[in-house]
């Protein structure tokens, strides 16, 4: 059984003048791209698989919630 871990992912965001920031896509390292339906939840947390502190974000792509990290300057996913 393979071990969880951060997969880093390009991200396209919107950068709102009040500090909010939206992912509005996310680009697999396949180079699949994937637009981001929805946001249901933001918070600051704990990335139990993948290890570390970030912005959690709660997204909806393809009809399906997910958990998408901002860490700094740099977004992740968790995978198996």
């Amino acid at each position: 059984m393979s071990k969880p871990c951060k997969t880093y992912v390009d991200v396209l965001a919107k950068f709102e003048r009040d500090g909010n920031v939206i992912p509005l896509r996310v680009k697999w390292e396949d180079g699949r791209v994937f637009t981001v339906d929805s946001v249901a939840d933001v918070r600051r947390a704990a990335s139990i698989k993948g290890g570390g502190l970030g912005i959690r974000y709660t997204v909806c792509i393809g009809g399906h919630n997910t958990y998408l990290w901002r860490d700094d300057d740099q977004w992740f996913v968790e995978r198996k």
